[in-house]
C-alpha cells in the first residue's frame, strides 16, 4: 500500500466518522495516530463530548471488537480478565475459560482511576506487556 492509498483510506475513515461525530476532528486524529502506531490513547474531556461514541464508531468502521469497561472501586481483576466457569455437556463437567472484556481489539476503560490497585495492575500488564496473567 503506497502513501496515496493510505491517505485515501484515512480520509474515508474521517469522512465516515464525521457523519456520526461532529466537532471532534482533533481527538479523532489523535486516536487514529495511536491506532496506526499500535499504542494507547488517553482521552480526557467533559461528559457528553462523544468520547465513547467516537471510539465505538472507529471500532465499527475498522471492523474491530469493541469493549467498554466502567471502572468502579469494587471491580476485580477477574471482571476484566475473565474467569473459569463450570460447563456441563454430554454428562461431562469441565471448566472453560470465559474471556473478559480485556480481550477486545479496542477497549475503552472509563474512569480508570476509580479501579482498585490490583485491577489497575491487570490493565497495565495487558497494555505494556500485551498479555494477561490469570489465576496466579
Amino acid at each position: 500500500m503506497n502513501l496515496d492509498e493510505v491517505k485515501k483510506t484515512l480520509d474515508k475513515v474521517f469522512s465516515e466518522c464525521g457523519r456520526v461525530i461532529v466537532g471532534q476532528e482533533e481527538m479523532l486524529k489523535h486516536i487514529m495516530t495511536s491506532v496506526l502506531t499500535d499504542s494507547h490513547a488517553l482521552i480526557e474531556g467533559y461528559p457528553g463530548l462523544a468520547k465513547t461514541l467516537t471510539v465505538s464508531t472507529l471500532s465499527r468502521l475498522m471492523d474491530l471488537k469493541f469493549s467498554r469497561i466502567q471502572n468502579t472501586p469494587d471491580l476485580m481483576p477477574s471482571d476484566i480478565l475473565g474467569t473459569y466457569i463450570l460447563e456441563e455437556s454430554k454428562g461431562k463437567r469441565e471448566f472453560k475459560f470465559q474471556q473478559g472484556p480485556i480481550f477486545a481489539n479496542v477497549i475503552l476503560a472509563d474512569e480508570l482511576n476509580r479501579a482498585s490497585p490490583k485491577t489497575q495492575s491487570a490493565y497495565l500488564e495487558s497494555m505494556q506487556e500485551r498479555q494477561v496473567t490469570k489465576d496466579r
